[in-house]
């Protein structure tokens, strides 16, 4: 099964030097026992686009379309053998990064 474990960040809370190698010791921790897939911060809503083009509209409006101080920062995609193992890494994932995450399967 396939999951995702997005990172939840605010603006004022940004990693430092020490929680990116506790972050590069789950990602090798996660690579070694086979539930790598892959994983990446992204920037801030700030940087954010949303982009609407049903009906052929291509409407483009900078920000995010969530109005809110919590924002997803970064994210693993994973793979593990049921829920209780993808919820197990999301506990230390969220350790790791010293960060809410939230846990989600990929619809199938």
């Amino acid at each position: 099964m396939r999951f995702l474990i997005a990172v939840i960040d605010t603006i004022t809370n940004s990693a430092d030097a020490d929680e990116m190698s506790t972050i590069d010791a789950f990602n090798d921790s996660l690579v070694a026992n086979g539930h790598w897939i892959m994983a990446a911060g992204i920037t801030g809503p700030e940087s954010a686009l949303v982009i609407d083009n049903r009906e052929n509209k291509s409407t483009i409006t900078p920000g995010s379309v969530f109005d809110s101080i919590e924002y997803m920062s970064g994210f693993w995609l994973i793979e593990a053998e049921n829920l209780e193992t993808a919820k197990r890494l999301a506990v230390e994932g969220s350790k790791a990064c010293n960060r809410k995450v939230e846990l989600r399967p990929f619809i199938r």
